[in-house]
C-alpha cells in the first residue's frame, strides 16, 4: 500500500501535506501541524477519557512517550495509508511505539469513550447533521 506521506523521509525538502501545513523542518514535525491533527480542543476531550500511564518497576529503561506526542502519530497512521513502519521520522518516535500505545488505548476501549464526547461536542457547535 502506497502511504501519503512517503516522501517525509525524503532529507532534501521540506515535505507539505495536502492542506499547506509544512510538516517537517529539520526532521522534526512542526506545531502547527499537530495542532491541527490534535486541536487543544480534541485534547481536552481525549484527555478526559484516556487511563493514566501504568507504572513501571524500578523506574527502568527508555522514558514513556508523553500521550500527547503518540497521537498525531496514530492519527497521521489512520487517515494517510501508511503502516506503522511507515510512520515518517518526523514525528519523533517510531512507529512500534504508536502502535503499541494505539493496542493499549484500543485494549482500555478509549476510542468507544471518545466517541460519544466528541458527537456530543459537534452537536453543541452545531457543526454534525
Amino acid at each position: 500500500m502506497e502511504c501519503a506521506g512517503e516522501d517525509f523521509a525524503h532529507p532534501d525538502h521540506l515535505d507539505v501535506i495536502s492542506f499547506g501545513v509544512i510538516l517537517r523542518q529539520s526532521g522534526v514535525v512542526t506545531a502547527p501541524l499537530v495542532e491541527r491533527m490534535v486541536p487543544d480542543s480534541l485534547w481536552e476531550l481525549f484527555a478526559r477519557v484516556v487511563p493514566p500511564a501504568p507504572e513501571r518497576p524500578q523506574g527502568g529503561g527508555r522514558r514513556r512517550r508523553g500521550d500527547r506526542e503518540v497521537l498525531p502519530a496514530i492519527i497521521f497512521v489512520a487517515t494517510s495509508g501508511c503502516t506503522w513502519n511507515q510512520l515518517p521520522p518526523g514525528f519523533g518516535l517510531p512507529g512500534v511505539t504508536a502502535f503499541r500505545r494505539f493496542t493499549e488505548w484500543s485494549e482500555a476501549r478509549v476510542w468507544a469513550k471518545l466517541h460519544r464526547p466528541v458527537l456530543d461536542e459537534l452537536r453543541a457547535r452545531g457543526e454534525l447533521d
